[in-house]
Parts: structure tokens; C-alpha cells; sequence
């Protein structure tokens, strides 16, 4: 009975469950009035943050050539930067609706072609400039462009024309698109003074910290922004330290060094559970763990060696080897069940050292080896997976090469530089904007070089395709084309493993993202 209450008031806690409900419930359970009373005052109290406090993460993915441009994010350090100083103007809540931030609220045109964003008013800058919609307007014209390398690029690339009148923003896009308000929450499509025009990386923006401290590959300083218009963010400071090295990372979180860190390694996430004064939040998503093949690199742009490459990794071995059951397996494209409209009847690939002997024969290959560069920070475990898709190749007469390069400038000298490398993706709330991000043939973020035009005419017409079983329809030819002739390879989809200090409250899940999807200084307080 005592499991059964104390889950009725985790869930009153977290404002899901009224009083009259939870008296209710209790009674059930056979608690008297008075009783059910207590808990659930003690419940509600808990929904009411403490304020204050000096809160510091260990994250992964810190370089020293991070910047605090949110157009250049690519790893976990710069992403979390963006959490705190910046805000987009709506976000993905967790359970998949559109939340407004610093657009109050979004309507469309019945076509899906003209979205219209009423911006929030009184919004100040760190700086003390009031947000007006020119700031809006100027930063989707510098993500736009294509000398930007925006991260955003690719789900930008639709938009027609932007204009604002009075406290409204609008988009105009060439092909409707009823995902948009979905795109818009890209986190890089942080608002700044002026778009980022003058300084994109002072890291200046309506966020609830304001920047202290910037020294990349080691920390960053956030203090509370006191003319703050949101009601979340709920400490003094938030201190976040690159220590990509996962081992430091738990120490630090075990000795109180940090209160939260991210990227917890499977292998030791279950006797970290055991030990005092730390949780293990996990949680499933549409995150994945890949290797990446440049098809317009020999000897990548043979699809014969892709295919060859694609039947010769073992995944099941890899969820329970690397992933130790936090995850799934993965199908050679970017989506899963936790996507809407996702065709669970395309067939799952296995591994097949006859299929995969077969298709080397066929590419020609001059049985040179072939180079598969990996690194510690490309996602937890990946070197130890890397020497797993070398054993399984192996077997398929595939010769397969692993360099080990440093964390230190992975995002910035392999990762869609180097033709073969272990990756990460932490998915997107719906099949467009994962699709137009790393996808779409122009897409900046395309880290296979993936240029089919078949996709491309697909993915335009999903967009404007507003009847819902059409759009799935186009979406699985999407994924069967990707899976087929893309440079993809993805073993696994991920859980976010999380560490967190048991002095913190307010956890909630969220399958957007690690760390409550970057939300845990706005959410969270201390006990």
C-alpha cells in the first residue's frame, strides 16, 4: 500500500493528480481522511520551488573550440549554454505539444503555408534592450543564411518570407508544413539582440542566467538574471564543467563536486543506482547512437560497401553489450517508435555475415583497410562499440580499421569532416525536422552527404501533406530510402542516463532530450 501512496503523491507532487482525486485514491487504499490529508499537503508543498542556491553540472561534449554562437551547437556543453542564457519562442513539452516561450501563442493559415507567432511583450536582454520583433525577425534572417552554418539551416531552408507587424510574427513558407511550430524550437534558433547579427557569440539573450564566466573546455558561469520573465529558474548560479572524461564525471557527481551530470556510462549506471545520495534517471527516446559513412567519398560512395558495412554489425550484441539494456535497436535510419507516424512494418536488418561477405564481393573493394575513427566523447562507449563492429566485420572478411582520436576538437576536426566516424543524435520531436536537419541534400548538418532526390521530392511533399496517413506513407518510403541507400549506419537508440544529486526536486521525464532535455536549471530547485 505504501508503494501505491507513495506514487499517488509523486504524481500530486508534479501537479498530475487534483486533491479530490487523490483523497479518492487513498481511501481506496484503505488511508483515512486525515491521513491523505498530510500526504498530500506534504505533496503540494513539494510543487512549490525553493528558490536559491548555487547548482553545478559535469556534462560531456566541452571543447576549446566551443563557442557561444547557438548557430555552431554540436555538442552537449554549448547546448546546455544555450539553456541557460537563451530562449527560442516555443518548446516541445514532454509529452509532444508545442509550449509557448517567447511567442505566447501560434496560428496558421488553414493551409498550413502562413504561420503566424505572437511574441511575448516586455521580454528583457541581458543587456537591458527590451526584445522587439525585429530581434525575432533578425535572428531567423542570420539562421537562414546560408553563410550562417547554422545548425538550423536545413529546417530553415522552406521559409519563403518573414515579416513582423505590431507584436506578431509571421512565416511564410513555399511548401506547407503543418510541423512548423515543431522547427521552431530548434535549440539554436535562440532569439538575440539584433538576431546575433553585431556579436553572435557574446551570449547575450532573455534567458534566466545571464553569463558570468566563458572559458571553453572548462566552464561556464551563469548567475540569475534579475529582470528574468519567465517564473522558472530557480538558483542563484548554475556552474557547468566540461569533463568529458565519464569516469571524473561520476566521481565528481558521487563526491558532491556536482549535482548533475549527463552521459552516464550503462556499464556502471545500475551500481550507481545503489549508492547514497545519488539517482539514476533514465530515459527512453528518440536519441541514437551511429556510425557515419560520407556517400560521396570513395570508398563510401560504392552503396555495395555501405550495404556490405550495414549486414556486418551485430546490433542486438551492441544494446546488450554497450547500451546494458538502456535502449533498443536500430534500423539503419533515424527514427523509432517514439516518433508520431513511424511504420513499425519495415523489415528490422540483422546481421548477416553471408549477405554482408556478399556485398564487399560485389563493391570491389582492394581490401585496404577501411578507417572508422571513434573517440570517448562520440557517445558513451563508443570505442568499446568500434572494436564490436571490427570483431563482427571481421568475421565477414571486412577489414575494418579503428583510430581512436582525442574528445578535445571531435565536434570540430571528424565529426562531418573525416568520412567514417562514431556519432550521437538526440532525434527531434517529429520525423520533418530530424529528416531536414541531417537529411535533406542541402541540409548543412547532412553528416552522410546524403544526396537523393527522390528523398528530397518526398520530404517537400510530407510537408505540405496535411491527411495523416499519407504523411506516414511518405515517411516510411523516406525511411526505407535512408535505410537503404544512405550512409547511416545506427546499431541503437539510446536512453538518456542522467545523474542526479538527491538534494535536487522536480525531476520529470523527458524523451526531448538528456537532462530533462536541457531544462534542469529552469525546473529543478533544492530541496
Amino acid at each position: 500500500m505504501q508503494d501505491q501512496l507513495d506514487y499517488l503523491a509523486k504524481r500530486a507532487s508534479a501537479g498530475k493528480l487534483s486533491r479530490r482525486d487523490f483523497m479518492g485514491k487513498a481511501s481506496a487504499l484503505g488511508v483515512s481522511a486525515a491521513a491523505a490529508s498530510t500526504v498530500f499537503a506534504t505533496a503540494a508543498q513539494a510543487m512549490t520551488p525553493k528558490k536559491g542556491g548555487d547548482l553545478k553540472i559535469g556534462s560531456t561534449g566541452g571543447e576549446s573550440t566551443n563557442s557561444l554562437d547557438p548557430a555552431t551547437y554540436a555538442s552537449q556543453v554549448p547546448y546546455h549554454n544555450g539553456r541557460q542564457f537563451g530562449d527560442t519562442l516555443v518548446e516541445v513539452s514532454p509529452t509532444g505539444e508545442i509550449e509557448p516561450r517567447l511567442a505566447t501563442s501560434v496560428e496558421s493559415t488553414p493551409d498550413a503555408k502562413t504561420w503566424m507567432f505572437k511574441l511575448r511583450q516586455g521580454v528583457e536582454f541581458h543587456n537591458g534592450k527590451t526584445m522587439t520583433g525585429d530581434d525575432v525577425l533578425k535572428t531567423m534572417e542570420r539562421h537562414s543564411n546560408e553563410d550562417s552554418k547554422s545548425g538550423a539551416l536545413g529546417v530553415m531552408r522552406n521559409i519563403e518570407s518573414m515579416k513582423v507587424e505590431g507584436d506578431t510574427f509571421s512565416i511564410t513558407l513555399k511548401d506547407a508544413n503543418a510541423d512548423l511550430p515543431y522547427l521552431m524550437s530548434d535549440y539554436h534558433l535562440i532569439v538575440q539582440p539584433n538576431g546575433g547579427m553585431d556579436n553572435p557569440a557574446e551570449g547575450v539573450g532573455t534567458g534566466p542566467y545571464k553569463m558570468e564566466v566563458d572559458e571553453p573546455g572548462v566552464r561556464h558561469m551563469y548567475s540569475k538574471f534579475a529582470n528574468y520573465w519567465g517564473d522558472d529558474g530557480h538558483f542563484d548560479s548554475v556552474e557547468i564543467l566540461a569533463i568529458n572524461d565519464a569516469t571524473a564525471r561520476t566521481a565528481a557527481l558521487q563526491s558532491g563536486q556536482v549535482h548533475l551530470i549527463n552521459r552516464l556510462e550503462p556499464k556502471i549506471a545500475g551500481l550507481l543506482s545503489r549508492a547514497p545520495g545519488v539517482q539514476v534517471q533514465s530515459t527512453p527516446g528518440r536519441g541514437h547512437y551511429v556510425f557515419i559513412m560520407h556517400t560521396n567519398t570513395a570508398p563510401f560512395d560504392s552503396k555495395e560497401l555501405r550495404l556490405a558495412l550495414k549486414y556486418a554489425i551485430n546490433r542486438e550484441e551492441m544494446v546488450e553489450k554497450i547500451l546494458r539494456g538502456y535502449g533498443s535497436v536500430g534500423n539503419d535510419m533515424p527514427i523509432n517508435a517514439a516518433y508520431p507516424l513511424f511504420d513499425s512494418s519495415i523489415e528490422q536488418r540483422m546481421y548477416d555475415v553471408d549477405k554482408a561477405k556478399e556485398h564487399y564481393a560485389k563493391s570491389g573493394h582492394d581490401g585496404s583497410p577501411i578507417i572508422l575513427r571513434t573517440a570517448d566523447g562520440a557517445f558513451p562507449g563508443a570505442v568499446d562499440a568500434a572494436q564490436l563492429f571490427q570483431q563482427s566485420a571481421q568475421a565477414a572478411g571486412i577489414p575494418l580499421e579503428i583510430k581512436r582520436e582525442p574528445n578535445d576538437g571531435y565536434w570540430s576536426e571528424v565529426w562531418n569532416k573525416q568520412p567514417f566516424c562514431a556519432s550521437y543524435w538526440g532525434g527531434r520531436p517529429v520525423q520533418d525536422q530530424m529528416y531536414s536537419t541531417a537529411y535533406l541534400s542541402s541540409a548543412d548538418w547532412n553528416d552522410t552527404k546524403f544526396n537523393n532526390p527522390e528523398f528530397d521530392a518526398k520530404l517537400l511533399a510530407a510537408k505540405a501533406e496535411l491527411d495523416g496517413e499519407k504523411r506516414k506513407a511518405l515517411y516510411s518510403e523516406m525511411g526505407q530510402l535512408v535505410r537503404e541507400e544512405g550512409g547511416l549506419i545506427c546499431p541503437m537508440f539510446n536512453d538518456f542516463i542522467d545523474g542526479v544529486s538527491d538534494k535536487l526536486v522536480g525531476w520529470e521525464v523527458d524523451p526531448n532530450g538528456e537532462l530533462m532535455n536541457g531544462q534542469v536549471t529552469r525546473k529543478l530547485s533544492f530541496a
